[in-house]
């Protein structure tokens, strides 16, 4: 076995429970993908199968060489590269035997790796960072490069088994088939935490963490699918059975105290008849009474323990199946010519390339692009932009959402409406409850309780009015930008994307991907999700070099 898990649990310092009672086990040379919606536990989890963090009760038997890829990399911005590849004691051990110093703990930190220094540059080279030296701090490196890095690790320290947190969120198209291909190769038990379609479907298994606890399926992603759906096709089925069950419930009450009404009439009335003392007729209608109150009784608990029990189906039932988006058409024609750009190309006015965009080697100023560009862009149409990291496409986004304008050639724009969604969904603000994140679009006046429906609507119960925008999930968030755009009646004519789906649980890009499938207008997108370009029908792109 790589890994035993045997009853872990997990709880909050506020004492809430994330996870309990979770068992699996993991055997060498598994590869196995660790799904579930955001804020379920799963990077808790793996930062506790790497030992990072300790449970709150169980335990864990994990194999002694394992590489941790983790998701946020700010703990190391005080760091060299060496030192959060793990091998600047090895180093400087090597550089102190190579100017001469033969100290026996230095041999025995360096342990025959005489070869570490070229290993590691070599394994940062393969992953497109040849040029960046070991003794550089992390700090100040983009995502981008600081996921490179830890992935290098990989090749570099050859370990047993091997843990990501989501590590395509930062890669490029190339850098993920280099991913995709070393997990193929690799001999080492893996498991991956992560929302790329693609690279789910490379594994042979799939871990669902759930409020239900862990939960096995021996298939690929679109396997998973497959049965998640009759799952959910089941559940669902059952809920129509306990729907009508419980109105039939409803209705036999409903008959019994009509028919215990009329039976007390009519009871009154033949007594009077038949001259039945008054006292024995109290003690007849007490006998009926009670009758017909055992039977309420019992059909009122039937009744209470079926929507007990559809409550229970209702928290199972996947969000995408509740939330449904029905954005307006766009009101511009089909076909009608909204941007056109002639021979454009941009460089900063420092002769730099932007700060977010500037590969580690980018020191000298030039055109941000090697052959001007020239394109049309109608409405109706799709199209996505290509290219690697630090090839300009957020900059040609703001050229076309004319934030920046071109240093060389035109861009003509026509008039028309858009709405950005960047992969931070900063549309919503931080330091706004969702109630007045959703209150600061309501420029139509409506009612506050058809704003509170709306909400309801996009699944934010009264009981998150209140909660800080800063505290919402990535999924939550574009959940939130979708309802306040219903609620300001904001159909754009273009929906302009910027890696909509890189913080998002799958439950949370199966919502976007239907909205954007189903929204008629004009959409631009930035993304290396495969799977969201293709089901969302864009297949035009741009290729920037």
């Amino acid at each position: 076995m790589s890994f035993i898990i045997k009853d872990l649990s997990y709880i909050h310092a506020d004492k809430e429970i994330l996870f309990s009672h979770l068992h699996l086990s993991i055997n060498s040379g598994d590869k196995i993908a660790l799904t579930g919606n955001n804020g379920c536990g799963k990077s808790t989890l793996m930062r506790i199968l790497v030992g990072d963090l300790s449970p709150s009760s169980g335990t864990v038997l994990r194999p002694e060489h394992l590489y941790y890829v983790p998701q946020h990399f700010g703990q190391y911005d005080r760091q060299t590269i060496a030192q959060a590849l793990g091998i600047s004691h090895k180093l400087s051990a090597l550089h102190a035997i190579l100017s001469g110093d033969a100290t026996e703990k230095h041999f025995n930190t360096l342990n025959d790796d005489w070869n570490v220094e070229e290993r590691a540059q070599a394994a940062l080279d393969s992953w497109g960072l040849g040029g960046i030296p070991l003794s550089r701090p992390m700090e100040g490196l983009s995502g981008g490069e600081k996921t490179r890095i830890f992935l290098a690790g990989m090749e570099l320290h050859n370990p047993t088994a091997i843990l990501l947190d989501e590590p395509t969120n930062y890669l490029d198209a190339d850098g993920r088939e280099r991913l995709y291909n070393l997990l193929r190769r690799t001999s080492a038990t893996v498991l991956v935490i992560s929302h790329d379609r693609t690279l789910l479907n490379l594994l042979p298994a799939i871990c669902e963490l759930s409020s239900q606890g862990l939960t096995y399926y021996s298939g690929n992603y679109d396997f998973y699918k497959e049965q998640k759906t009759l799952q959910q096709n089941a559940l669902t089925q059952q809920l129509e059975e306990k729907q009508k069950a419980l109105r039939l419930a409803r209705k036999v009450a409903r008959e019994v105290e009509e028919r215990k009404a009329k039976q007390n009439v009519r009871g009154e009335k033949a007594s009077i008849k038949k001259g039945i003392p008054r006292i024995m007729m109290g003690a007849l209608k007490n006998n009926a009474e009670n009758s017909s109150s055992r039977l309420s009784s019992i059909h009122a608990e039937k009744a209470e323990k079926l929507q007990t029990e559809m409550a229970g189906i209702k928290s199972l039932l996947s969000q995408t199946d509740k939330l449904k988006t029905d954005f307006n058409t766009s009101h511009l024609h089909t076909g009608k010519i909204l941007i056109t750009a002639r021979n454009v190309n941009f460089h900063y006015p420092d002769h730099t390339a932007s700060p977010a965009e500037t590969p580690h080697t980018e020191t000298t100023a030039k055109s941000l692009w090697a052959s001007p560009l020239t394109f049309q862009l109608r409405s109706g149409d799709r199209l996505s932009l290509k290219g690697k990291n630090g090839s300009g496409k957020t900059t040609l986004l703001k050229l076309i959402m004319g934030e920046l304008h071109p240093t060389d050639g035109v861009m003509e724009r026509a008039g028309f409406t858009s709405v950005y969604l960047d992969q931070e969904y900063s549309l919503v603000r931080n330091e706004r409850s969702v109630l007045q994140q959703a209150e600061a679009f309501n420029h139509r006046h409506l009612p506050e309780h058809e704003v509170k429906t709306i909400l309801n609507r996009y699944l934010f119960p009264r009981d998150v009015w209140n909660k800080p925008c800063s505290k919402l999930s990535g999924g939550e968030k574009m959940r939130l930008s979708f309802c306040c755009l219903m609620i300001a009646d904001n159909t754009p004519d273009m929906f302009i994307l910027d890696e909509p789906t890189n913080n998002l649980d799958i439950e949370s890009i199966e919502i976007i991907t239907a909205t954007i499938r189903d929204y008629a207008g004009t959409v631009i997108a930035i993304s290396h999700d495969r799977e969201f370009l293709k089901d969302t029908g864009i297949e035009r792109e741009i290729l920037l070099e």
